[in-house]
C-alpha cells in the first residue's frame, strides 16, 4: 500500500468557492416553504406564550404564598400535636384524675344560731346553684363566658376574639380562657403563664367536660373562685361585701361580684369602690345584650347606691371566732372537712357589749386619753356570753380579753377578803385603817385618807389599802396566791406583801371567771366557748362535758363575801352600776389610772370591764367607778331584760351591836399607790400546812378549822373581842419584836 507523503486532508470540491468552516444557508436546508412558514409560526407563539407567563406573575405568588401555609399549617399541627403529646405524658393517668377536696370551712354560729364567722381558707361554706341568687351565675357567665352552655370546654371564637383584640391594643388586655379552664387552673395547676401549664389546662378542661355537667362545673367554679380581700367562693364574698347570705344577694350586688373575677383584688370594693362600680356596670351592660335582664332592671340595678365595706373583716364577734379556731386542734385535732361550731356566745349580748364601749371611748377617749376597752361575760355554768377584745378589730385583732395582761390593781382585793374569811375573819371584824410599815413599804389610801376604825364590809367599800395590806399580811401572801388560784386565776402570782393591792398582772377574762363563784353559790365551772362541734352532716363531733363541778368557796364564806360586795354598787365605789337587779362586785384602779376595772355579777351573770391603753400610758383619771361601772351597767341592763329578778346567793347577818351603816364613796377611793419596790415577804408564822379535803372537795386553809370541828372553835376570834379590845397600832412588818409575837399577834394586839 503506497504511504501518503501528506496528512492533509483534501476534501471533495464540486466547482462551488471555497468557505472557511462547515455551514448551511437556509436555502440549502431539506425542507420545504409550508414547513418553513410553520417553524415561523410556532416561534411566535411561543414568544407569545412567554409574554403571557411573565404578565401573571402575581397569581404565581399568591399561589406559592398558599402553598407555603399550608405546609406550614401543616407542620405547625404536627409540632402542636407533638407539644400536647410531651407535655400531656408528664400527667398522670388521667384515669386517677379527681376533683380536688375543697378546703375545709369552719361556720361558727351562737347560742341561736346566727352566724358569727366563717373561717379556712374559703372563709365560707359552699353552696348550690338553688341556695344561691340566680343573678350571680348569670353575671358571671356573661362577663366571663357568654358561651358557656354552647363549647366544649374551650371557645374557639372566644380565643380568637380575643386574639385579635391584644393584637389591635398591643398587649395582653383580653384572655380566652373559658369558665372550664378557669376552674382547671384553680383546681390543679398553678398560675404561672407557660406553655405548659397552658397545655395542661386544656387537657384538663377537656376532662372536665367530659366528667361533669355544665351546672355541676359552674358550681364548683362559685364555690372556689377568688373574690378578693380573703374571700374564696360566692358565699365568702357575699358576706364579707354584703354581710348577706348568697341567697340574698341583689342585681346589682351580683353584678360587682361578677366584676371581681377579672382582677379580684385591684377591683376589690374594700380596696377601690369606684373601680369596682365601673366595672359593675360594664356587666350589667353584657346581661342586658344578652338578654339576662331588660332596660328596666339595667337602669334601676345602675342606679342603686354604691357598695361600701371596710377594708378589713370588722366586728368584735371575730375575736370569738379567733378563741375558737385556736380552742379546735384540742378539741377534735385537724379540721379535714366543713364543720359547724356551735358557740355560747348570744349575738345580740355581743352587739350590746361591742356598743357599750364604743359609744364610751368615742365619747370621752380623746379626753380622757383613753384608746381600748374589753368586756367578758360569763354565766354560772361558765359559758361565755359575750367577749369584746378591743375597740375596733379592723385595725387590731389582738384580743385584750383573754391575752392582755394587765394589773387589775383593787379588783383583786376580794382574793384577799375571801382568805381572810376563810381564816375566820367577818364582814364585821374590826381593823384600824391607818399608815402601815410592812418591811420596806407604806402601802397608802387614795389621797392619804384614813378613817381608823372600820369593818371589813366598809373597808372593802372603801377600798382601803391600808386594811387589805393588813388582811394579807395576817393570812400570809401564799394563801391570798392559792385562794386567787382556786377560784380561777391562771397567771403567775407574786406571792408578796403587795399581791393585797393587785401587782401581779391578769387577764380581764381569767380574772372575770375567778369571780364567777361568788355569783354561783360558790363552785368553779369551767369556763368555755364551744357547746358542740357538728359535721356538715349533722354528726356531733365534740359536746361540752356536762359534770359535776367542784366547790371552791363554802355557803357561808359565799354569803359573808356577796354582804361585802354588795355595798361597792350600793354606797361604795360603783354607784354608777346599780341598775335595780342585786349585785355585787369591786372595782379596781391602778397606779396612774393606767388601767380601770369593774368586775361585777348578779345572780345570773358575771361580767368584767377594763379599759386602758395599749402602751400602758396613764389615762386622764379614769378609774374603775367611771368608764368600766357605766359600761358594765349598759351591757347588764340590757342582759337582764325580762329576766325574773333573783337575789345573790348565801346569806350572813351582821352580829347584834356591831352596826354597819352605809357610807358615801367616791369612785376615786379604789386608787392603788404601787410600792416602788415590791420585796418578798416571807409568810406569818402563824400559816400553817393547808387541811385535808372536805367532803364537798374544798381544800381549806390550815388557819380555818375543818367543818366537823367548827363547833368547838369560833370564827373570828378577832370579832369576840372586837368590842372591848382596844385597836392595835397599824405599823406592822416592822423591827422584830422579842417575845416571840408574831405579825399576827402584833396585828391582833396580842396572844389569843
Amino acid at each position: 500500500m503506497a504511504r501518503r507523503k501528506s496528512s492533509r486532508r483534501i476534501d471533495p470540491d464540486f466547482g462551488e468557492p471555497s468557505r472557511s468552516g462547515l455551514s448551511a444557508r437556509e436555502d440549502d436546508r431539506m425542507v420545504s416553504s409550508r414547513q418553513r412558514k410553520n417553524s415561523a409560526k410556532g416561534r411566535s407563539r411561543r414568544r407569545g406564550r412567554s409574554r403571557k407567563r411573565r404578565g401573571g406573575g402575581l397569581f404565581s405568588l399568591f399561589g406559592r404564598l398558599t402553598y407555603w401555609c399550608l405546609v406550614l399549617a401543616l407542620w405547625g399541627g404536627i409540632a402542636v400535636v407533638g407539644v400536647v403529646a410531651y407535655y400531656g405524658a408528664q400527667m398522670p393517668s388521667a384515669t386517677s384524675w379527681a376533683i380536688p377536696d375543697r378546703p375545709p370551712n369552719v361556720k361558727i354560729v351562737d347560742v341561736n344560731g346566727k352566724l358569727i364567722a366563717n373561717r379556712g381558707m374559703t372563709g365560707g361554706e359552699s353552696v348550690s346553684l338553688q341556695q344561691m341568687s340566680p343573678y350571680i351565675p348569670e353575671a358571671v357567665i356573661a362577663i366571663e363566658d357568654r358561651r358557656f352552655y354552647s363549647h366544649f370546654g374551650i371557645d374557639p371564637l372566644g380565643l380568637a376574639r380575643a386574639l385579635v383584640s391584644n393584637i389591635l391594643e398591643g398587649h395582653i388586655s383580653e384572655g380566652g380562657s373559658t369558665l372550664t379552664q378557669q376552674l382547671a387552673k384553680n383546681l390543679f395547676l398553678t398560675p404561672d403563664r407557660t406553655i405548659k401549664r397552658k397545655v395542661q389546662e386544656v387537657l384538663l378542661a377537656l376532662w372536665l367536660e367530659h366528667k361533669f355537667t355544665k351546672n355541676q362545673i359552674l358550681e364548683m367554679y362559685l364555690n372556689r373562685v377568688y373574690f378578693g380581700s380573703g374571700a374564696y367562693g360566692v358565699q365568702a364574698a357575699a358576706r364579707r361585701y354584703f354581710g348577706k347570705s348568697a341567697h340574698d344577694v341583689t342585681l346589682s350586688e351580683a353584678a360587682l361580684l361578677a366584676g371581681l373575677v377579672k382582677a379580684p383584688s385591684r377591683l376589690s370594693p374594700a380596696r377601690d369602690p369606684k373601680a369596682a362600680e365601673k366595672r359593675a356596670q360594664l356587666v350589667l351592660a353584657a346581661m342586658r345584650d344578652q338578654g339576662m335582664i331588660g332596660e328596666t332592671q339595667m337602669a334601676k340595678a345602675m342606679s342603686a347606691p354604691p357598695t361600701r365595706v371596710a377594708s378589713y373583716w370588722t366586728g368584735s364577734e371575730n375575736y370569738v371566732a379567733d378563741e375558737v379556731m385556736g380552742e379546735l386542734p384540742d378539741l377534735i385535732g385537724e379540721v379535714g372537712s366543713d364543720i359547724v361550731v356551735q358557740t355560747t356566745v348570744d349575738l345580740d349580748l355581743q352587739s350590746v357589749a361591742e356598743g357599750a364601749i364604743h359609744r364610751l371611748i368615742q365619747e370621752d377617749g380623746k379626753t380622757r386619753h383613753v384608746s381600748q376597752g374589753a368586756l367578758v361575760s360569763i354565766d354560772n355554768t361558765g359559758a361565755v356570753r359575750a367577749m369584746v377584745g378591743g375597740y375596733d378589730y379592723a385595725n387590731s385583732q389582738f384580743d385584750r380579753a383573754s391575752e392582755a395582761r394587765r394589773q387589775p390593781g383593787s379588783a383583786f382585793k376580794p382574793f384577799v377578803y375571801l382568805a381572810a374569811m376563810e381564816a375566820g375573819r367577818t364582814p364585821d371584824s374590826i381593823r384600824n385603817d391607818a399608815p402601815v410599815k410592812i418591811g420596806k413599804w407604806t402601802p397608802e389610801n387614795y389621797g392619804g385618807k384614813y378613817y381608823g376604825r372600820v369593818t371589813l364590809t366598809e373597808a372593802l367599800s372603801r377600798s382601803l389599802n391600808s386594811v387589805a395590806a393588813q388582811l394579807a399580811m395576817e393570812v400570809g401572801p401564799k394563801t391570798v396566791v392559792a385562794v386567787a388560784h382556786r377560784l380561777g386565776i391562771q397567771s403567775d402570782l407574786d406571792a408578796n406583801a403587795s399581791i393585797a393591792l393587785g401587782t401581779s398582772e391578769v387577764t380581764p377574762l381569767e380574772l372575770t371567771a375567778a369571780y364567777v363563784p361568788f355569783a354561783n353559790g360558790g363552785y368553779k365551772p369551767t369556763v368555755h366557748f364551744i357547746r358542740r362541734i357538728l359535721s356538715s352532716s349533722g354528726k356531733v363531733l365534740y359536746a361540752f362535758p356536762q359534770k359535776a363541778e367542784p366547790r371552791v368557796i363554802r355557803p357561808e364564806i359565799v354569803g359573808m363575801m356577796n354582804s361585802m360586795m354588795k355595798e361597792t354598787i350600793l354606797h361604795g365605789t360603783a354607784r354608777r352600776a346599780a341598775f335595780g337587779w342585786p349585785a355585787a362586785g369591786k372595782t379596781g384602779t391602778s397606779q396612774d389610772s393606767r388601767d380601770a376595772w369593774f368586775v361585777g355579777y348578779t345572780s345570773n351573770l358575771t361580767t368584767g370591764v377594763w379599759f386602758g391603753n395599749d402602751d400602758n400610758s396613764p389615762t386622764k383619771g379614769v378609774t374603775g367607778g367611771s368608764l368600766p361601772a357605766m359600761a358594765w351597767k349598759e351591757f347588764m341592763t340590757a342582759a337582764h331584760e325580762g329576766v325574773t329578778v333573783r337575789d345573790l346567793p348565801g346569806s350572813w347577818h351582821p352580829t347584834p351591836g356591831v352596826a354597819v351603816a352605809p357610807v358615801a364613796v367616791s369612785e376615786d377611793e379604789d386608787r392603788t399607790a404601787l410600792p416602788t419596790m415590791r420585796p418578798t415577804t416571807p409568810a406569818p408564822a402563824s400559816e400553817g400546812k393547808p387541811a385535808a379535803t372536805d367532803s364537798a372537795g374544798f381544800k381549806p386553809p390550815a388557819a380555818i378549822p375543818h367543818p366537823s370541828q367548827r363547833s368547838r372553835q369560833p370564827l373570828d376570834n378577832s370579832r369576840t373581842a372586837s368590842v372591848s379590845r382596844p385597836v392595835p397600832p397599824a405599823d406592822v412588818g416592822g423591827a422584830p419584836r422579842r417575845g416571840g409575837l408574831s405579825i399576827l399577834d402584833v396585828i391582833l394586839g396580842g396572844r389569843d
